[in-house]
């Protein structure tokens, strides 16, 4: 099994359950043929002429853009967006009606743990994926760049139909060692073992499994796949997200984030996309440990009195640090006499309760509470009302979370700066200028300097690329996917670099023997760093 082809897959996977309902939507209203025509034009000509949400249309002409099919430029000092055609445009104004097939399965079948062996979910799976198998009768064309976007746009349906299916198989059970160190029968699995066999066998084709008789076993592909499951989990939790996409971007674009207090989000799958965070950062987990080390391995006196992970999610970073501490540094030694205080928080009442129930299980203590990144002084309050904790004696930690707090409009709305950012920015469909948004970020950190003076800042943060870079990698980042669902759920991830120039200013101070990126390269996504005043 060549492992580069099927990472690179899974890439292509993610790239295609955000494109699909993103191209689907604007060819309906001939956006990408109006730009054909005109070769070049503005973002605000474009939201003027088609009635869009301005903010939301920048982020789907930016996921484009990253996917190749169009060019994208950010002219900052006048705060303009201009998109043109490229040599790819022609192809996907063509071949872009295959989308609305996987789009209406995905519609569809966003609720697949209680459709999956339905007659009527069958029978449009075996009609899609057999098409899929014929190429929906496309020959692959001679021309390199029209082959080029033939073969990724069928990579991208192949995703629009698999992603869901995997998250469901990986959440319920079925990549449990017990299945893929043996053979079984779809029987074991499933009731309706008839029509679960009709998804085994297209799997099959996919070559992740083996199939004699009834019996199925799990190829080195399948094995690959299956212990990566959860790299779909946070892109396939946002389908309630994309699957309203015609409304965010033409219609009441606030509608999805509109819910009484108490009730449920709706435009998330907060369970699945717990699980998939929790799965898909454990790597990153592992890589923390130098720094959690070095700091519980100082002399006593200079350590911090315990960790608050803040986002706490599912509970397993929380898990990760104590074991670490526990293990391998002096504190660990020392915890009857200089005990740990752990401390989960997090905005999400069904996070903590995943927290609570994974703590407890695995036998340690820690206390969780309810808070928001975006208000640390009432964090403080709460925590030394409720638990006679100082914020201050805490180190922090946040993995993946600052990009996700609630936009607040910078107290210095007209900053002297000329942002550095590609990104694509909104809040409620309103487009947010990068240079606010660079300047939130600044004015956030700054709410936090005087809890994090005295012991840092651990942080874990997802990063964007510029559009041109991921088109020229695809198949070597998740970048289209992680970009695509966290602009149109009003998230904000910068580039590395714009990152750290707004630490710079914020007065923190960047560990350069502590600091990590991954992958190491241009490429980089996610980095490691432990923040000081």
């Amino acid at each position: 099994m060549n492992k580069e082809f099927s990472r690179s897959l899974i890439f292509r996977h993610l790239d295609g359950i955000v494109t699909a309902p993103t191209v689907a939507s604007l060819i309906k209203k001939d956006i990408v043929c109006y730009i054909l025509d005109l070769d070049k034009v503005t973002l605000s000509k474009l939201t003027e002429v088609f009635k869009a949400n301005e903010g939301y249309l920048n982020v789907a002409l930016r996921t484009l853009a990253s996917q190749g099919f169009l060019d994208y430029s950010v002219e900052h000092e006048n705060d303009e967006i201009i998109v043109s055609k490229n040599r790819f445009t022609q192809y996907l104004q063509k071949y872009s009606p295959l989308y609305l097939k996987a789009v209406s399965f995905q519609k569809e079948y966003t609720d697949i743990k209680n459709k999956i062996t339905e007659s009527s979910f069958i029978e449009t799976f075996t009609q899609l994926t057999d098409s899929l198998k014929n190429n929906f009768g496309i020959t692959l064309s001679e021309d390199p760049d029209e082959k080029k976007v033939q073969e990724q746009i069928l990579k991208h349906i192949e995703g629009c139909i698999i992603g869901p299916i995997i998250v469901y198989l990986g959440m319920t059970g079925m990549f449990h060692k017990y299945f893929m160190e043996t053979s079984f029968q779809a029987a074991e699995f499933h009731k309706n073992y008839e029509n679960f066999e009709i998804i085994l066998d297209f799997l099959t084709h996919l070559d992740w499994f083996k199939k004699s008789k009834n019996n199925y076993k799990f190829t080195e592909t399948g094995l690959y796949f299956a212990k990566r499951a959860a790299s779909y989990g946070v892109t396939v939790s946002y389908l309630p997200l994309m699957n309203k996409m015609d409304e965010l971007l033409f219609g009441n674009a606030s509608k999805m984030r509109e819910i009484a207090e108490g009730e449920d989000e709706i435009h998330v799958d907060r369970a699945m996309n717990v699980w998939g965070s929790g799965g898909a950062h454990s790597n990153y987990f592992k890589v923390a440990n130098d720094f959690i080390i070095e700091i519980f391995n100082r002399p006593i006196h200079l350590q911090p009195k315990g960790v608050l992970d803040m986002g706490c999610g599912n509970g397993a970073f929380i898990q990760h640090i104590f074991e670490t501490i526990e293990r391998h540094t002096l504190r660990g030694k020392m915890l009857e006499e200089y005990p740990l205080f752990l401390v989960g928080a997090d905005y999400n009442p069904a996070a903590l309760k995943v927290t609570r129930a994974n703590l407890i299980n695995n036998d340690i203590w820690a206390k969780v509470i309810w808070g928001d990144i975006g208000n640390p002084q009432k964090l403080a309050e709460d925590l030394k009302e409720s638990y006679d904790i100082n914020l201050s004696d805490l180190l922090n930690i946040r993995t993946f979370l600052d990009h996700n707090r609630i936009w607040k409009t910078p107290e210095n709305k007209t900053p002297e700066r000329i942002s550095t950012s590609t990104g694509a920015f909104a809040f409620r469909g309103k487009r947010l200028s990068n240079n606010l948004v660079e300047e939130s970020l600044k004015e956030h950190m700054e709410l936090w300097l005087p809890y994090i003076q005295k012991n840092g800042l651990l942080i874990i943060e997802l990063h964007s690329l510029d559009p041109k870079l991921t088109s020229e990698n695809l198949g070597k980042t998740a970048a289209t996917a992680y970009e695509a669902t966290h602009g149109f759920s009003d998230q904000y991830i910068l580039e590395i670099d714009v990152f750290i120039k707004i630490c710079k200013e914020t007065g923190l101070n960047i560990d350069k023997e502590l600091f990590r990126k991954f992958p190491n390269s241009e490429l980089a996504t996610v980095s490691i760093n432990l923040l000081k005043s």
